[in-house]
């Protein structure tokens, strides 16, 4: 399944300037997605990170991944919508810088589910490149 920014914005609450999800390239519900980031110059972050070297923050990374991962759970039928909540970030490695320019992609698999809490591996990555990893706990609120 595939989403475009208008069908995204029907699943997560989050609107500009937070809504870090271009498009899903595919998306199994309660298992997986994966989507793109066109990151730009024009995003309010780079007012000050850093005004003469703009670089990604990776907290906002973090969260382009977490909203991913929250579409793979949100489509799920008994979810639809529910808010998945961050619950923590395990093992976050930040291996290359992301500027704008760049497309993000991005993976969220879902590797735990005890009831409304989980775990997802994510990747980011840039031309093939890794920029990312982490392991994403989630909750889903009621």
């Amino acid at each position: 399944m595939e989403l475009n920014s208008n069908q995204i914005q029907e699943i997560l609450p989050h609107r500009y300037p937070f809504l870090l999800v271009d498009r899903i390239t595919e998306c199994v519900p309660g298992r997986s997605a994966a989507g793109i980031k066109c990151v730009s110059a024009n995003e309010m972050q780079f007012l000050g990170h850093f005004p003469t070297q703009h670089i990604m923050p990776g907290v906002l990374i973090l969260e382009a991944l977490a909203q991913t991962g929250a579409v793979a759970i949100l489509t799920e039928e008994e979810n639809k919508g529910k808010i998945v909540l961050f619950g923590g970030v395990k093992s976050a490695r930040f291996k290359r810088p992301v500027v704008p320019g760049d497309v993000l992609e991005m993976k969220c698999e879902i590797v735990k589910r005890r009831g409304p809490i989980g775990i997802g591996s994510a990747v980011a990555t840039v031309k093939g490149e890794v920029a990312v990893t982490a392991e994403l706990t989630f909750a889903i609120q009621s």
